[in-house]
């Protein structure tokens, strides 16, 4: 109470006009500390505390918010370090500052790198530079309230040593009628000197300085040494957990990574998938799923994360891909990717330098029987077929193994880094022994909208003319969509936009019983469709896309989950572990023979499908095959057609007015967004359950979704690997990799 009473007083004090005292004002705790002694000692406080002088002017009031503008600069002059001698006041240190806006206007229209100089290589400008425009810079000196001068150097003041584009991204929302905006995150060098008269301070997610972990080089390599004594490590598949295991193990000068892929090397790969559009066979071996470089290789090379975008693991797996061809700009770009024509150069230069650094790579090698006896595994059988290669680095004896049949490699360990269409793999390590598990997954469809529909949707009228791919055909077709929708009245603007895509969820999409989750997933901007199935007699599609994104549509999965327990997997409950890998057969089976059994892709409107009426004609679709209208609606089973009919309805078209169009065509089917199974994995050592030596790596294991965090993966797995058969850290890199990053993926 007496608490209580001391606030009270403290209240009608300033309500009534008496003002404190400053021995007051800089004592307030004794008000509170008066409320707990003797009622006597109270009031003689009460007495010193206060004078009841009452408040005619405004001086006295200007004098208290003096003193509190005193008392914030105090405490600010306190955080920079002012009055404390500098150490080191001349060394200079990097700070990362976030959220530098600039809008598209300010760019102005040449603001868009030319994709086409980069692969030819005639912009010499590191991407960190030519982002690095002077409206950047002004926004940047704006953040740090540093006026501008005559003496800059490349734009920037003397005081700022240097300064780099980290991450540029594109935040197309349109609040409150407002326009994009790029933000960009940048790291600038100045002293320390520097930083305290600038006021400097630590904010997380806004202005941090980096430490030199950050700021180091991860891309050292070592040479080839004898590998007699070094230990053998067989590695399972060529995607990117597998590549990026091998690369690092090769690095580390310790270990002889050998790498089997089943599918053929890049540039042979490319002619069984034109085989499969043009005469519609299937090579099980290779094909848009299996080959060099797994099912990323031909896809839109999406190198987004939920893993961290600015963690030292995932910025050391794209520096490496900077490193073997990749272009620059995905250092920077937030939403990187990489496109199928820029995957193929570099996978070859990834192959030269892997074999460079004493690693072997067999392709054309199915892993087909693992040797496992008392509990650890020796190694592997295999079954070979012709590989055709190009390559400066083609091993001596590939021309005796084009006429074996099978070969068995016998190593220290086994890195089991296929992906998840390897379904024969499952089966194998299931009747091996080796602990499986079953997990969520999604399953659904393709869709497909012109591309300048998606700009109209996202970017609005007056903005989606502005989108610009440099492919004349394509850009005509934008502008001429957008000339018969102008009024006259829209703004006119200089900037320019990439090509839009967008991002659908939600956690309510309701069946008849329960809600689901249903999501867009890998959407691919000026992209295509491409069929990936593995086998014959059963149809799955996948989108991909060019570095330029330069197609006339855009198209996304949209899918559903399914949970491991689901009542939808009760009819295929006695495969055990397996019921969602025959659930996912089943459904491709099915669109097989909606398309005709001839690898002709069944189709149907979006707003056929929603009604489920199969649709009377079908609009172009960028799937090279053939399209036939379907019953798309009787596909699944009627929760999941109730599900996604429910999201696309009552949340997706209200998150973005426009996405139930007409013309908006389902592809069928998408089943293979994720793997139904997870091998169990020690959480310390990161060996497969039950089986010493055998490790579980990437998107097929169920540890990774993606290209980067399947490479991160395969950057622990081989940091668990050195750490076992290795009594000192050789890495030629010296980089380890956290186990957290890499997660299990349920969808």
């Amino acid at each position: 109470m007496n608490v209580i009473a001391a606030v009270f007083l403290l209240k009608i004090c300033s309500v009534r006009g008496f003002q404190l005292n400053p021995f007051t004002v800089s004592t307030r705790r004794q008000i509170m500390q008066t409320s707990l002694i003797h009622p006597r000692m109270q009031q003689t406080s009460s007495s010193v505390l206060f004078s009841s002088t009452q408040i005619n002017d405004s001086k006295p009031k200007n004098k208290r918010r003096s003193n509190k503008q005193y008392n914030k600069k105090k405490k600010r002059r306190h955080e920079v370090g002012a009055g404390k001698e500098l150490k080191n006041p001349n060394e200079v240190i990097t700070w990362r500052c976030y959220g530098i806006d600039v809008y598209p206007d300010d760019l102005g229209p040449s603001q868009n790198i030319d994709k086409r100089k980069e692969k030819r290589n005639e912009s010499n400008v590191p991407s960190e530079r030519s982002y690095l425009s002077q409206p950047v810079i002004n926004s940047l000196l704006s953040r740090l309230r540093i006026k501008s001068s005559e003496e800059a150097t490349d734009g920037l003041p003397p005081i700022l040593k240097d300064a780099r584009v980290v991450r540029r991204s594109l935040d197309a929302r349109r609040r409150k009628g407002s326009d994009p905006k790029y933000t960009y995150v940048i790291d600038i060098d100045l002293t320390r000197q520097t930083a305290r008269n600038l006021g400097l301070t630590q904010q997380p997610g806004r202005m941090e300085v980096l430490d030199d972990k950050k700021l180091k080089g991860q891309n050292d390599t070592t040479t080839a040494e004898d590998s007699t004594a070094k230990p053998r490590i067989i590695i399972a598949g060529a995607g990117p957990a597998g590549l990026f295991c091998a690369l690092s193990l090769a690095l580390s000068g310790s270990c002889t990574p050998i790498l089997l892929e089943r599918g053929q090397p890049v540039e042979a790969r490319g002619k069984s998938i034109g085989a499969l559009i043009h005469r519609r066979c299937v090579d099980p071996e290779s094909n848009f799923s299996f080959g060099e470089g797994g099912a990323g290789t031909w896809s839109d090379g999406k190198l987004t994360t939920r893993i961290g975008r600015n963690s030292g693991s995932v910025r050391y797996v794209l520096e490496t891909l900077v490193k073997y061809g990749a272009p620059e700009r995905i250092l920077v770009e937030g939403a990187p990717h990489l496109g199928t024509d820029n995957l193929v150069r570099l996978l070859r230069n990834m192959r030269e330098d892997l074999r460079g650094l004493g690693g072997e790579i067999h392709f054309g090698t199915k892993a087909s029987r693992y040797l496992i006896e008392d509990g650890k595994i020796r190694g592997v059988e295999a079954e070979c077929v012709e590989v055709n290669e190009r390559s400066k680095s083609k091993p001596i004896d590939s021309e005796a193994r084009e006429h074996e049949s099978s070969k068995t490699f016998y190593g220290d360990a086994v890195v089991l880094a296929t992906g998840h269409s390897a379904r024969d793999v499952y089966e194998e390590l299931h009747k091996s022994g080796v602990e499986l598990e079953p997990k969520g997954f999604a399953v659904g469809f393709r869709i497909e909208h012109p591309q300048r529909l998606i700009n109209e949707i996202q970017y609005g009228k007056d903005w989606g003319s502005r989108v610009f791919t440099k492919r004349p055909s394509t850009d005509t077709v934008n502008t001429e969509h957008f000339e018969k929708l102008s009024d006259g009245t829209e703004e006119l603007h200089q900037g320019t936009l990439p090509v839009a895509s967008y991002r659908l969820a939600t956690d309510k999409a309701f069946d008849g019983e329960q809600n689901r989750g249903a999501y867009s997933f890998c959407m691919c901007p000026g992209g295509q469709i491409v069929p990936s199935s593995t086998e014959e007699g059963e149809l799955c599609i996948n989108g991909m896309s060019f570095s330029n994104r330069d197609s006339l549509w855009a198209n996304s999965a949209l899918v559903v989950t399914v949970s491991q327990d689901d009542p939808i997997l009760d009819k295929y409950r006695s495969h055990g572990c397996l019921a969602g890998l025959e659930f996912q057969r089943d459904i491709e089976r099915k669109a097989f023979k909606l398309g005709g059994m001839n690898m002709t892709v069944p189709v149907q409107r979006l707003t056929d499908y929603v009604n489920g009426v199969v649709s009377s004609s079908i609009p172009e679709s960028s799937y090279r095959l053939g399209a036939v209208s379907a019953p798309l609606h009787e596909i699944y089973p009627k929760p999941l057609y109730n599900a996604l009919s429910y999201a696309i309805t009552e949340h997706f078209e209200k998150q973005m007015p426009g996405f139930l169009f007409e013309d908006a065509l389902l592809h069928g089917v998408e089943t293979r967004t994720s793997s139904p199974l997870r091998l169990v994995r020690n959480q310390t050592t990161l060996q497969a359950g039950g089986v010493d030596n055998l490790y579980p790596a990437g998107e097929g294991a169920g540890f990774a979704g993606g290209i980067v965090s399947a490479a991160v993966d395969g950057l622990v797995i081989a940091d668990a690997i050195k750490s076992k058969f290795l009594t000192s850290d050789s890495d030629g890199n010296g980089k380890t990799f956290e186990s957290s990053k890499s997660i299990g993926f349920d969808y």
